[in-house]
């Protein structure tokens, strides 16, 4: 999952994107408004994590001009944590809003929350067949027992697994699993496919030629 990052908080902006990365998202990141506006315009993120005060344009004009062409769930967190300013915000059409000073695991669980919702997913698990996905602790189990991915590979099943039954692109998959700061090389999707069909089985996920992958 491709996470936006919009805070001018140095300090914040590095300890939040590097827990982030540690929790196997890839995170681009942005210090002001307009230059988040135009990352969140240009790539489709799974979800973005945005400041309300941001230089240049605040997080509230930052959000209404995105929602003039895109539905990118939003977790707005900021300090301003009057009644009227969480109102403005889920207003403008943010999904969640969460103050300042927060818990890190329950901007995850919000996180976790906001990506299932867009995704149509209500449930915390996905079944298919004896496979078994849970979404909040990121594990695969196989006929009730535990299988070891690494976490690109368990990245790259839960992104198919949310898009059952549709072909994603070679393309779509490498914006999802990898942020701007990765060095990504050309045949490492590749690689991962293969061996998550090692452990899965090869029909597992299943090519179609000069379009992408899929899990039916």
């Amino acid at each position: 999952m491709r996470l936006l990052l919009v805070e001018d908080d140095p300090l914040l902006l590095h300890s939040l994107s590097e827990g982030l990365r540690e929790e196997n998202y890839a995170v681009d990141t942005a210090t002001d408004g307009q230059s988040g506006l135009s990352l969140a315009q240009e790539i489709d993120f799974d979800a973005i994590i945005l400041d309300g005060m941001l230089p240049h344009l605040d997080g509230w004009d930052l959000l209404a001009q995105l929602r003039a062409t895109k539905l990118t769930p939003v977790l707005m967190l900021t300090a301003r944590d009057a009644v009227e300013d969480r109102i403005r915000g889920l207003d403008t059409g943010a999904d969640d809003y969460l103050t300042k000073p927060f818990d890190f695991d329950e901007l995850l669980a919000r996180l976790r929350a906001l990506i299932r919702r867009n995704r149509g997913q209500g449930r915390n698990t996905i079944e298919l067949g004896d496979i078994t996905l849970d979404l909040a602790t990121r594990t695969l189990h196989r006929s009730g027992q535990p299988v070891s991915l690494t976490p690109r590979e368990y990245a790259l099943v839960e992104h198919l697994a949310l898009h059952i039954g549709k072909v994603i692109s070679r393309t779509e998959l490498y914006e999802h699993l990898f942020d701007e700061n990765e060095d990504s090389l050309s045949n490492l999707l590749d690689v991962h496919v293969s061996n998550i069909r090692k452990k899965l089985g090869s029909d597992f996920i299943t090519t179609r030629r000069g379009h992408g992958y899929f899990i039916s």
